[in-house]
């Protein structure tokens, strides 16, 4: 079975340790109420008690009271780490947690910018896709695994949210949104040494309002049969969620 993990510790969780709900029911990841037991499936019994947690805390806080723990953690190693690395290790885990996963609402941009983890990430955004010349943009094969390919940068934008770029129809990148839309876009600073990754979908476009949208003079060189070239087509990415890293710190946000 697939090993859980507290979503605001990260301790692996087992039956002995689950937390408990208010209402003195148990209930699973998918929000389904199950008959038995007071038991929540999400949080560990030392996070999580009569559906309230136990510590108010922020996930620095939380991330300084585990790193006490790295002797028990470094029972199960084969190789021990240090308290540092262990804290370096939770600074990129814990902002997957379903307790520290940071919302940005992109309708809301002064809520967004008090929160000092997400202050400033949608101008990021919007500056990384607007200047940085190559984009990289991932699908799924039918095998499951990631293709991932260097891109113009999108061509048109609508907030931080939808992304549009141009691509040939008759590629295996199209085929494979075709049969599968789940695709990731990502930015890359070198220089600043920042990066940003965006997950969604991707849809093809292939219909004369959608292409002539994004069309740009000179783009016969990639499409000489114009702007109806039956080669030439349009990705629309729209993004769900995301994760940027900078200034040594990862961070995860949704985008709503």
């Amino acid at each position: 079975m697939e090993q859980k993990f507290c979503q605001s510790c990260g301790m692996p969780l087992t039956k002995d340790v689950l937390g408990t709900n208010a209402d003195g029911t148990k209930r699973s990841t998918s929000g389904r109420l199950l008959p038995t037991g007071r038991k929540n499936e999400d949080y560990c019994m030392y996070c999580y008690k009569d559906g309230k947690f136990l510590q108010d805390c922020t996930m620095e806080e939380m991330i300084e009271h585990c790193a006490q723990f790295v002797n028990a953690v470094n029972e199960g190693l084969e190789k021990p780490i240090t308290k540092e690395e262990y804290i370096g290790m939770m600074k990129s885990y814990f902002p997957q947690l379903k307790r520290w996963r940071q919302t940005l609402d992109v309708n809301n941009d002064e809520a967004m910018n008090a929160n000092p983890a997400l202050a400033g990430i949608k101008e990021l955004i919007a500056q990384m896709a607007d200047k940085l010349p190559i984009a990289y943009i991932s699908s799924i094969d039918q095998e499951g695994f990631p293709w991932t390919k260097a891109m113009l940068k999108p061509r048109k934008r609508e907030g931080i949210k939808t992304f549009y770029f141009t691509t040939n129809t008759f590629s295996i990148r199209v085929a494979q949104y075709k049969v599968n839309p789940k695709a990731s876009i990502y930015f890359c600073d070198a220089k600043g040494f920042k990066g940003m990754m965006l997950r969604g979908t991707m849809e093809v476009l292939t219909d004369a309002k959608s292409k002539e949208m994004i069309w740009h003079n000179g783009d016969e060189q990639y499409y000489p049969g114009g702007v109806t070239d039956p080669n030439y087509c349009v990705l629309k990415f729209t993004a769900t969620d995301g994760r940027f890293y900078s200034d040594f710190y990862p961070r995860s946000f949704v985008i709503e």
